[in-house]
């Protein structure tokens, strides 16, 4: 069979964290392939530099879609409007192939390719985090999320650990997924002289990225912690990072800025997929400190220093050797951007064009199935 042509694609995605850069760097590797894409959003709200990202990024149509998201508390009105919207604006588009970004809508798409990435779910966190099984008020978000996974054509992951955990909680047979490593631009990062302080960023509030536990330590240390990210919980201010300096939320030049200077970037997480700001750093020649978690040690492998989540006297240890020993941490560094350097915007496209291949050429023989069932 031909390689199914792909002229449009849709893009869903949101503008609450990694996932809103993800797509900005998805769309803008396939434009530079010929694909006209349309990027469709949800969120409760866009920031002017995501209006700025998205602008810069030369032929992308982007729409946006206030409304909470499926892991968000109570949000199925507000994702069953969402569903309507986005029937309207793929019926609009008239697009070859959905690429789903959020774990929903994928049922509501039978005549179109879907393909469906899951970037993270509340299954894995709430194990992770919580050390339990997510509760039973949790059922309808999985079964709307198994529903979503199932009627896709194909299923991926950026990682392997994050397409088991799909297999695990969703029912995703594993062996028909694909995992597609996330890929930052180089160009967007640079390295500078390195100065004397620690810098973490994200969603500072998550308590699966544990940057609690660098803040419970950052009184002690002899260099000075740096936080970006939102702080805020349920509206009002996390004030949990004593001892840090809290830099707020920044736009991606602003944040590589911060990179360019850090010598050290800890990110002691409890779950993490993929870890895109874990990418940046190391783009920024970042020594990395990380938790030992499988599916960053099946990124970084040896270019990262592990930390047990639990155990800060292993993360002060770990810190206080990269801030005495210039030697190893500049060792630690060059394996950090060494190891980022595989993880480019043009092999994350490629490998998305692969799973878009695949996922036409299912959905093409489920519909000669079904018509031969009729």
């Amino acid at each position: 069979m031909d390689d199914p042509e792909l002229r449009r694609i849709l893009l869903t995605g949101d503008t609450a964290g990694g996932v809103w850069t993800f797509t900005l760097e998805l769309a803008e590797g396939l434009i530079r392939r010929g694909i006209d894409i349309c990027l469709a959003t949800f969120g409760p709200h866009v920031s002017d530099s995501q209006k700025r990202a998205a602008a810069a990024i030369k032929g992308l149509q982007w729409v946006h879609h206030t409304s909470k998201l499926e892991w968000m508390e109570e949000p199925w009105q507000d994702l069953e409007s969402a569903g309507t919207w986005l029937t309207h604006v793929v019926r609009k588009y008239d697009p070859d192939l959905i690429h789903l970004n959020t774990l929903c809508h994928g049922g509501l798409f039978r005549r179109v390719p879907v393909v469906s990435s899951v970037h993270s779910c509340v299954d894995a966190w709430w194990l992770a985090v919580k050390g339990t099984k997510l509760p039973p008020t949790w059922a309808r978000y999985r079964q709307e999320a198994k529903f979503s996974l199932a009627s896709s054509a194909l299923v991926t992951a950026p990682s392997r650990t994050a397409l088991a955990d799909a297999g695990r909680f969703y029912d995703i047979a594993t062996s028909e997924g694909q995992v597609v490593y996330n890929g930052r631009s180089a160009a967007i990062f640079r390295t500078e002289a390195k100065e004397p302080f620690i810098l973490s960023a994200g969603r500072l509030w998550d308590e699966a990225k544990n940057v609690r536990m660098l803040a419970s330590l950052a009184a002690g240390l002899k260099w000075p912690v740096y936080l970006a990210g939102d702080a805020l919980v349920s509206g009002e201010e996390d004030a949990t990072f004593p001892g840090c300096h809290l830099l707020g939320q920044l736009g991606t030049s602003e944040l590589s800025a911060w990179y360019a200077r850090a010598a050290i970037y800890v990110l002691p997480a409890r779950y993490e997929p993929f870890g895109l700001s874990i990418l940046e750093a190391a783009l920024s020649r970042c020594a990395l400190v990380l938790g030992d978690i499988p599916s960053l040690r099946e990124v970084w492998q040896d270019a990262a220093s592990f930390v047990s989540p639990d155990n800060p006297e292993s993360l002060t240890a770990t810190l206080e050797r990269l801030v005495s020993d210039q030697a190893h941490r500049e060792s630690m560094s060059e394996l950090a951007l060494s190891r980022a350097r595989h993880f480019t915007q043009s092999r994350m496209v490629a490998g998305y064009l692969s799973a878009y291949r695949s996922a036409v050429r299912r959905h093409e023989r489920l519909e000669r199935r079904q018509a031969c069932a009729s």
